[in-house]
């Protein structure tokens, strides 16, 4: 017999072991979805591919700035591992999971980062006793001449005609290949190979072993 009060009815949690299974199950179809839009990317899916790379972005931050303690650097990282999944996409082979290649990737490029510093920290270390000479004016040298170089190639690129340099950027630059890059500019792909082939002329002869 009710004695009128409203019963309020609990449904009792999920055991942990269900909750983990669920987890599990959830990453399982995310890492299969995952390897198909690599798939398709490998078939030419621009829309797919860009998906993917926005998908997977957190898990590279993840794994980087595990590696990386400096913000910078891990971005760094995330960036030079985005390159290579771009130019080793072909390679990826569809029977193996996507996220582990994903994440040796990353963890190759946050490597090469730390590598980088420490040879850096050994080339700017003091080796002259007498004071005269150190690497680490060296280094100093090293970078204004290595920034020097590059503002004469910023310069020599911006000279070009916009056709060569826009197929000069998308090409050369963001390494895309001819497909992408005349989906990004409307350009086709014979007028990209001769645009990209007279820009390269070009810069050869003014960087050319003569100058």
């Amino acid at each position: 017999m009710s004695d009128g009060r409203a019963t309020i009815c609990l449904e009792a949690p999920a055991p942990l072991a269900l909750r983990d299974t669920t987890l599990a199950e959830g990453r399982d179809a995310r890492d299969l979805r995952w390897s198909r839009m690599m798939v398709a990317a490998q078939a030419g899916d621009a829309r797919s591919y860009a998906a993917l790379l926005r998908e997977c972005l957190p898990l590279l931050l993840a794994v980087c700035r595990a590696r990386l303690r400096d913000a910078t650097e891990a971005d760094d990282a995330v960036q030079d591992t985005l390159l290579t999944i771009h130019r080793a996409r072909g390679s990826y082979d569809p029977a193996r999971p996507l996220r582990p290649w994903l994440v040796a990737i990353a963890e190759r490029r946050a490597l090469d980062r730390i590598r980088s510093r420490s040879r850096r920290a050994r080339r700017e270390a003091p080796v002259d006793e007498a004071g005269e000479i150190t690497s680490g004016e060296r280094g100093v040298e090293t970078e204004l001449d290595a920034q020097r170089a590059a503002a004469k190639l910023r310069s020599a690129i911006e000279a070009l005609p916009l056709a060569q340099r826009t197929a000069l950027g998308l090409t050369k630059i963001q390494d895309l290949s001819l497909a992408e890059a005349s989906l990004r500019c409307g350009m086709s792909v014979s007028a990209l190979k001769v645009a990209t082939h007279r820009a390269m002329h070009a810069l050869r002869r003014r960087f050319g072993p003569e100058n």
